[in-house]
């Protein structure tokens, strides 16, 4: 199966069209949209179309953004009709019956309805069909004077040109907006996307003009800056986790340090993939910092239980290193194993699916061939001087026997 990058080869090669694919949205997104949603905001539309055209003719060298479109197109025929005010006043025509005129004949009114067996009709009337083709047929009409009663032609009291205008005038954040909308040529990020549109529009734009983001872009950008919040916060909470349950503040520390590693190997696994991060992978990111901490909780556990038992601190932990190297590699490979089918899986979700995997294996693996000597390393450097976790109660017992001896 052909991903949106081979699609959209096959797609422009066909003469005498314009297409190209869109994936369908995500994580509850809902629809389909393109990536790149860039937003300039203002208070007129027809300054916004002057802004459009400045930053149109800005980014139209880089082929890096595929079927850049604007929301806002002046393709929509419109007739503006201006009412000769002072003159209407003189002859004694008002606006209003101006106004009703032109709906009456070149729209339709609705003037009352009827019942026919039952069933209401409603009565409307207007203009034939050709009677109201072109804007020069409003000079055939007439409207009466309210002062004299007399029949005027419009003519005499309007005029008109023919323009172009949008189809919809659309607004964002309660103010009028045109949005740009673009897909990625493949290996050009969103983030690198938005910054080179942020960066021109900078350049050629006023300093008036506001910009924003909305969709996938506006998402990204949030989570983007939250991931960082995020990934402290789980590593604060894994951390006072492990304290609590090892009741010291020197052994989680030494379990943290296989955190980096993981992390080190996650992004190793994105290069080499090709992929990006996005928010996938950040997911992937937090999953990890629980995944690689494992490793070290079962060498440092052991470690701790040996020197309860009264073995001496480096054979302790020389013995512990050793007897826990199986179930690591078996609880790695396991973990390893089950992120495979997130890579190599297709269908749909799969490119979702896929940033996941990545970092889940790569991260697993690199952080559990080096947690075998980092973990033990660390842990002969900072818990060297710490005590047992059995050690005040053994004082304690034996303070309370030497207590009963004397008596």
């Amino acid at each position: 199966m052909k991903g949106t990058p081979g699609v959209f080869q096959d797609f422009m090669s066909i003469p005498g069209i314009m297409a190209f694919p869109i994936e369908p949205g995500s994580l509850g997104q809902s629809g389909f949209s393109q990536p790149v949603q860039f937003v300039l905001a203002g208070t007129d539309y027809k300054e916004l179309a002057k802004w459009r055209d400045l930053l149109k003719e800005e980014i139209k060298g880089n082929t890096q953004l595929r079927n850049p479109d604007w929301d806002y197109k002046e393709t929509k025929p419109q007739l503006i009709v201006a009412i000769d005010l002072d003159k209407a006043a003189e002859l004694g025509v008002s606006v209003a019956n101006i106004g009703s005129t032109l709906q009456t004949f070149m729209g339709s009114l609705q003037v009352t309805n009827y019942l026919d067996k039952g069933e209401q009709y409603d009565v409307m009337i207007q203009g034939s069909d050709a009677d109201r083709m072109r804007g020069a047929d409003m000079t055939g009409i007439y409207v009466r004077s309210d002062r004299s009663g007399m029949l005027i032609p419009l003519s005499n009291l309007i005029t008109y040109h023919e323009t172009a205008d949008s189809g919809s005038l659309n607004r964002y954040n309660r103010l009028r907006a045109v949005t740009l909308s673009a897909s990625l040529a493949p290996g050009y990020t969103l983030g690198q996307a938005l910054e080179y549109l942020e960066t021109s529009a900078r350049k050629v734009l006023p300093s008036d003009a506001r910009i924003d983001l909305k969709g996938e872009s506006r998402e990204f950008r949030e989570t983007g800056s939250a991931i960082y919040f995020t990934f402290l916060f789980a590593l604060i909470a894994v951390y006072l986790f492990l304290a609590a349950q090892f009741e010291n503040w020197v052994h989680p520390l030494v379990i943290m340090m296989t955190v980096p590693l993981a992390v080190v190997g996650a992004l190793w696994g994105l290069f080499l993939s090709g992929a990006t991060l996005n928010i996938y992978t950040q997911i992937g990111l937090i999953m990890l910092v629980g995944l690689a901490a494992k490793n070290g909780i079962l060498i440092v556990e052991f470690t701790n239980q040996l020197r309860d038992e009264g073995y001496e601190f480096m054979k302790a932990l020389k013995t512990a290193a050793l007897a826990r190297l199986r179930p690591i590699l078996m609880t790695s490979f396991a973990t390893a194993a089950g992120a495979l089918p997130l890579i190599f899986a297709s269908g749909a979700g799969a490119e979702s699916r896929f940033p996941i995997g990545v970092v889940i294996f790569s991260g697993v693996i690199f952080s559990t061939v080096f947690t075998l000597f980092v973990v033990p390393s660390f842990y002969a450097m900072l818990a060297k001087h710490t005590k047992s976790p059995l050690s005040t109660g053994r004082k304690l017992e034996a303070e309370l026997k030497a207590l009963e001896t004397e008596k």
